[in-house]
């Protein structure tokens, strides 16, 4: 597969869309026959050697430095602990189909051959592009191995595999790896104690990324979506990352969660089934409920909120939701202007939760300043957000 090929209907994440055509090559098949691509996330863990990048928007992030690499540590200890690490933050390897020099580059009639990088918006010349080092590997069976024995001499500890689809249509974006799930990762790893020995449900939660970082300090991440095919290839990014979670003892389950029926399915001849045992942990110990990137629809949305209002109730303790959003703007024709008719009801959907009152629950909204810094390396864009809902009983 050389080229990537889009049809009316596809659409492609941000964090894949800047990967050069003659690295698009599958590792392997789905159940659908969809074509799966591999790709390596880094975990930068130390604050020490971080600086700030100016993003779209004109505000700063703390991003990783090529410095901050050296004293990475592993999840098996808080942000800010060290121990030796290589590499480049959110990459698969060294790239040897990068640029060949500086000089300029001749097509096959003689034209100049204009490269076309991405940047920062307001960063002229950067000394360090993250956009350029988010990409998908490109594996042959046999590479794979190689790669694997290469990741394991580097630092295994700080490596995040997970398997993905690219260019799908809409309703199958949940096999695509999102900058919000990236961004909530971020979150997890800044408020470790928040998470640390916790029960986390996450909804919706595609291939697995934020359960997986989740499960690097929770106790129990239950993983969260719908779709057989869907929820294999999740089972296998967990398999494929168990070594972060192993030491610490956590688990990770993957279970169906379809948010438009009231009940959890419990029939055994369901792929991702759920067991009375548990049904019983989730409502007795979860504490923490995760949505990452789920608010592109607006029956979705309905039915994600209808779905958090009906757990939180059979919940035995307080919890509360972390919700990560992108506000993306369209021009549309029904308004003659640039409006997010999907983030607009994912707001007002918030309002509506937190009005509602029944006598048993209090719902709290407010929303999450994104000035933590990152553990991982992709464009923190302004309309990324973070939304906390407290639900406690009344009183």
């Amino acid at each position: 597969m050389d080229e990537v090929t889009f049809k009316s209907d596809t659409v492609l994440s941000d964090v894949h869309l800047y990967t050069p055509n003659q690295r698009h090559l599958m590792v392997r098949l789905n159940s659908t026959g969809q074509p799966v691509f591999l790709s390596h996330f880094k975990l930068v863990w130390s604050q020490d050697s971080q600086i700030d990048l100016r993003t779209e928007g004109g505000d700063y992030r703390d991003v990783p430095t090529e410095e901050t690499l050296a004293g990475a540590g592993s999840p098996g200890s808080p942000p800010g602990s060290s121990c030796s690490s290589e590499g480049s933050p959110l990459q698969a390897s060294t790239d040897a189909t990068g640029q060949e020099g500086a000089g300029a580059q001749l097509d096959e009639d003689g034209d100049l051959d204009v490269v076309r990088r991405p940047r920062a918006a307001s960063d002229s010349e950067p000394a360090w592009c993250p956009r350029d080092k988010v990409h998908p590997m490109i594996l042959t069976q046999e590479e794979d191995d190689i790669l694997g024995d290469e990741t394991q001499e580097n630092s295994t500890y700080d490596i995040i595999r997970i398997e993905h689809t690219m260019a799908t249509p809409l309703d199958d974006v949940g096999k695509q790896v999102w900058r919000g799930a990236l961004f909530l990762a971020d979150y997890i790893l800044f408020q470790w104690d928040l998470f640390q020995g916790r029960t986390v449900l996450e909804l919706g939660a595609g291939m697995g990324f934020t359960s997986i970082i989740a499960a690097t300090v929770a106790q129990t991440v239950y993983c969260t979506d719908v779709g057989a095919d869907l929820l294999a290839m999740c089972q296998r990014n967990i398999a494929l990352n168990s070594h972060l979670t192993a030491s610490g003892g956590s688990v990770v389950k993957v279970r169906e969660l379809d948010w438009l029926k009231d009940n959890l399915c419990t029939d055994r001849d369901v792929p991702f089934s759920w067991s009375e045992e548990d049904i019983s942990d989730l409502y007795n110990h979860t504490t923490i409920m995760l949505a990452a990137e789920v608010f592109y629809d607006d029956e979705l949305t309905d039915a994600l909120f209808k779905t958090l209002f009906r757990l939180a109730h059979k919940l035995k303790n307080a919890c509360t939701a972390i919700l990560s959003v992108e506000k993306r703007l369209n021009f549309t024709l029904s308004h003659l202007d640039v409006t997010c008719e999907a983030y607009d009801h994912f707001h007002s959907s918030l309002h509506q939760l937190e009005k509602h009152r029944d006598g048993q629950l209090r719902f709290t909204v407010e929303p999450v300043e994104a000035s933590f810094p990152q553990y991982l390396v992709y464009e923190r864009i302004r309309q990324l957000e973070l939304w906390k809902i407290f639900v406690e009983p009344v009183t």
